[in-house]
């Protein structure tokens, strides 16, 4: 039997700890090094540094990574597979080629994958389809030792290594599904091993390390981390991490659809957590595609309001810049956040904020008008004025839209080391996405006294964005918690809880095994985090504002 592949991932964004690429070479014992550098908005920030340079529409820092750490996974036989390509695979691939003959290492290998790229509509900036894994398995296939991508799905960059590794067929569902698991673990790297983890108070995670997947040839997995990092790795790490950024029980991607309602998690000894269970279906017959086009342009004024009447000061300076602009723009919002505190010991505590944002086609109508209307009042609107900091000219602001495409439109390409080019064909089977029929929930807990406490008390809590459409994913930590959460926590319930989403769509998902409940927002983040419509555009911490948020609970669990 092939040995298990150990796989780490050593980037979950676009700026993310930059020596991590030296800890996790230097850690430990790795096959594989991954590395995601890309979301909604990075494919927007690369397709604006592209209008600049056509030469760029990558990454640069993996680049600047490299610079040490192509050598160090040399010397230790440790591939490299990132989606650090961006908008211009074939350019890093380049880039990354130059750099090993500059390090003295013209035997390292370099292949890249391409096909992502769609035509981009009229008025679009960024057309990407997210492509499997089967392009980089091909890569490594065919020798080589770094892998770039453009846009892929994050869990590839686990999938295809692993499909390589064990010789899996596209067929090997189940496989393949243990991986994409594995891969959904990893991708945001820290968030599996402490970081932005709800109950952090418990562990030191001031530092936390990157995790490591041991793959199994059977798709079974063990997430860990390197020995001496920080941070913790366990059943509850790893469910924040599973639950971020999905919904249903059908968790669907270009070379299969993992069943998350059969991911089964085991503690496996101090920071190790194994994954068994995992089944896998047919793929949908659809590419998911990301659109970015710009949407116009933005700006944003906060005034500090503070002491007395802050309702009337308000009120007071959002007629006055009103009927001071020329030209209204657009769309105006003002939102008062009442963090003021009555007989405050510190002026910040006795202060409220105003914000006000404006977008608008013109730049004109956001720029300097509005700063300028804003600055003009210091003088001559309510007492205390002040600005947290001096306004703008404004900016260009985006927009994401998820489209889909037939998977057998999509050259998915593989560009070998030699330079040979493979295709990767659609899959043979597809099979379409339903909805899985309703699991049976846990008996509920028996009637008894209830106490009005936060719902964090005995739940934990994850959220995230996927365009405009905000995933707040709830576990209980026990099974009496998940009794009593499974039948509390209804989709009516979680609007009552969070007003925000009141008027919009909630779909609840119930996950059993992980003793969960993934709950999906329609249109609560507008049109994506790059168009920052919302105080918290990309949702990350909604699923901390619900465990704020109170609700009767039995006292057996508090």
């Amino acid at each position: 039997m092939t040995r298990a592949l150990r796989i780490g991932n050593a980037s979950g964004f676009y700026g993310d700890r930059f020596d991590a690429v030296r800890e996790m070479l230097t850690g430990g014992e790795l096959d594989v090094l991954t590395g995601d550098y890309l979301a909604e908005l990075t494919m927007l920030i690369l397709g604006r540094d592209r209008l600049k340079d056509p030469r760029l529409g990558y990454a640069r820092t993996f680049l600047r990574q490299m610079e040490e750490g192509l050598g160090l996974a040399h010397d230790r036989g440790v591939r490299i597979v990132t989606n650090a390509g961006g908008l211009n695979p074939a350019g890093l691939a380049d880039a990354l080629r130059a750099l090993a003959d500059r390090l003295g290492l013209p035997e390292v290998r370099v292949a890249h994958v391409q096909g992502d790229q769609l035509p981009v509509p009229e008025g679009a900036l960024t057309a990407n389809a997210y492509l499997g894994g089967g392009g980089i398995t091909a890569c490594l296939r065919g020798g080589a030792d770094v892998v770039v991508t453009g846009r892929v799905t994050d869990a590839a960059l686990v999938s295809g290594p692993a499909a390589w590794w064990f010789g899996w067929g596209p067929d090997e569902y189940d496989r393949l599904a243990g991986a994409v698991v594995a891969g959904h673990v990893l991708e945001c790297g820290t968030q599996a091993t402490g970081g932005n983890y709800a109950f952090f108070a418990g562990h030191d995670v001031r530092r936390p390390g990157f995790p490591v997947a041991e793959l199994h040839e059977d798709g079974t997995s063990v997430i860990t981390k390197q020995d001496g990092t920080g941070g913790v790795v366990d059943t509850g790490t790893v469910t924040a991490q599973l639950l971020y950024e999905t919904a249903g029980a059908r968790y669907a991607g270009p070379d299969v659809t993992a069943r998350l309602d059969t991911v089964r998690l085991e503690q496996d000894g101090p920071d190790r957590v194994r994954i068994t269970g995992v089944r896998g279906e047919a793929p949908p017959p659809a590419l998911k595609a990301g659109l970015n086009r710009l949407g116009g342009w933005r700006n944003e004024v906060v005034f500090v309001l503070t002491g007395l009447d802050i309702e009337a000061k308000a009120r007071l300076v959002r007629e006055q810049l009103e009927d001071a602009l020329a030209v209204k723009p657009a769309e105006v919002r003002w939102e008062l956040a009442r963090t003021d505190r009555p007989d405050a010991p510190t002026e910040e505590t006795a202060s409220a904020l105003l914000r006000l944002v404006v977008r608008d086609a013109d730049p004109d109508t956001v720029g300097r008008a509005v700063s300028g209307a804003a600055v003009e009042l210091a003088l001559s609107s309510y007492p205390g004025f002040h600005l947290t900091a001096p306004p703008g000219k404004g900016a260009p602001y985006g927009v994401f839209e998820a489209v889909y495409v037939d998977a057998g439109t999509v050259t998915h390409t593989a560009v070998l080391p030699d330079g040979r080019r493979e295709v990767v064909p659609p899959p043979a089977r597809t099979r379409a996405l339903e909805p899985v029929p309703p699991p049976l929930l846990p008996a509920p807990l028996p009637d008894g006294p209830v106490r009005r406490a936060p719902l964090g008390r005995v739940a934990g809590a994850r959220s995230g964005d996927k365009g405009g459409d905000a995933n707040v994913g709830v576990w209980a930590p026990t099974d009496e918690a998940w009794r009593w959460l499974a039948h509390a926590l209804t989709a009516d319930r979680f609007r009552a809880l969070l007003p925000e989403a009141a008027p919009l769509e909630v779909v609840r998902h119930v996950l059993p095994n992980l003793r969960a409940l993934n709950f999906t927002v329609t249109g609560l983040l507008g049109e994506g985090v790059a168009a920052q419509a919302r105080f918290d555009p990309q949702a990350k911490a909604l699923g901390e504002w619900l465990r704020a948020r109170h609700l009767d609970i039995p006292e057996a669990l508090l």
